[in-house]
């Protein structure tokens, strides 16, 4: 279940708890989100400043596992493609 927070204090409180598991950071060109997975809910705090992401990512515990995202789906490439009975290879590409 998802929960967002918006204050930076509360959120580094939040990744200091026992039950914190792991951060997520997902970098986008206007925002960068930092998501930490607790037992029960999963907390999300959107920055818009990326010097204070900056700041905030140095900030964290250090025995927590961060996993950094980058906005994978702008760039990512799909390659369709079969095979047809004689052994021709058919295929198309398509940026999502």
């Amino acid at each position: 279940m998802p929960k967002q927070i918006t204050e930076i204090k509360e959120f580094l409180l939040t990744a200091r708890r026992k039950d914190a598991k792991s951060v997520k950071i997902k970098k986008n060109s206007e925002n960068v989100k930092f998501k930490v997975r607790c037992s029960k809910y999963l907390y999300t705090l959107v920055i818009q400043d990326k010097e204070k992401a900056e700041k905030l990512k140095q900030s964290l515990p250090p025995g927590l596992q961060v996993k950094e995202l980058k906005g994978f789906r702008e760039y990512s490439l799909v390659l369709s493609y079969r095979i047809t009975p004689t052994g021709c290879l058919i295929g198309t590409q398509a940026m999502e």
